[in-house]
C-alpha cells in the first residue's frame, strides 16, 4: 500500500507460531536427553514433541482469530491415547530418526489437518504430514545409526488431553503460549 508521501507502509508484524503435542515425563526427558547425546543442537532448544504444526510465520494481528481456530479445533476433539514405540527414519530425504507413532496416528493426523485449515495456518508442505516424535537430525549418519538402534525397544503408552500453540521470538528457543485442551 502506498501512503501519501509515496513511502510503502512497512510490513506487518509477524510472529513465528508452531503447535505440538508435548510428549510428558519421564519420556520427555529420555527423548531429549538421547537426542543430545546423537549431536543434535536442537535438543537444547526443543523438548521432545510430536508436531501438528511445523513453524509458521503469522502476522500479530492475525493471532487471536488463529487462537479461536485453535480453540474451536481443540473443542471438537476427544482426547485419546498415543503410543509411541520403536524407531523409523526418513533417509534417504532427510536425515531423521524418530520414534514411530504406533497408536493415535488417525487422531493426530485428524487434529493436524483441522489445525491446517485456518488460513493463516496454511502453508507448503515439503512432505505429507507423518505424526513422529523427532530424535535425531542432520547429525552424523553413525550417531543417526546408533539412535536407532538404542531407542529401537522404546515405549511409551500416554493420554494426550491438550496441545501447545508455541511462539518463537528469534532466541533459538521456542515459548509456550497457550494450552488448548481437547474436547472443551
Amino acid at each position: 500500500m502506498v501512503v501519501t508521501d509515496g513511502s510503502q507502509d512497512p510490513e506487518p508484524p509477524v510472529t513465528r507460531v508452531g503447535i505440538a503435542v508435548d510428549v510428558p515425563e519421564p519420556w520427555c526427558e529420555i527423548l531429549t536427553r538421547r537426542r543430545a547425546e546423537a549431536g543434535d543442537p536442537q535438543a537444547a532448544y526443543v523438548p521432545a514433541h510430536l508436531t501438528l504444526l511445523g513453524p509458521t510465520d503469522i502476522s500479530l494481528a492475525s493471532l487471536p482469530a488463529v487462537e479461536r481456530h485453535l480453540a474451536e479445533v481443540a473443542a471438537a476433539h476427544r482426547p485419546y491415547l498415543l503410543h509411541l514405540r520403536g524407531t523409523g527414519t526418513f533417509r534417504p530425504l532427510t536425515e531423521v530418526v524418530f520414534v514411530v507413532v504406533a497408536a493415535g496416528i488417525s487422531e493426530c493426523e485428524l487434529l493436524a489437518s483441522a489445525i491446517g485449515e485456518a488460513p493463516e495456518l496454511r502453508r507448503e508442505r515439503r512432505f505429507p504430514y507423518h505424526p513422529h516424535v523427532t530424535v535425531a537430525q542432520d547429525v552424523a549418519p553413525e550417531a543417526l545409526d546408533r539412535v536407532y538402534a538404542d531407542l529401537a525397544d522404546f515405549s511409551a503408552l500416554f493420554k494426550v488431553e491438550k496441545f501447545t500453540l508455541f511462539s518463537h521470538n528469534g532466541d533459538m528457543r521456542w515459548q509456550p503460549r497457550r494450552d488448548f485442551v481437547l474436547g472443551g
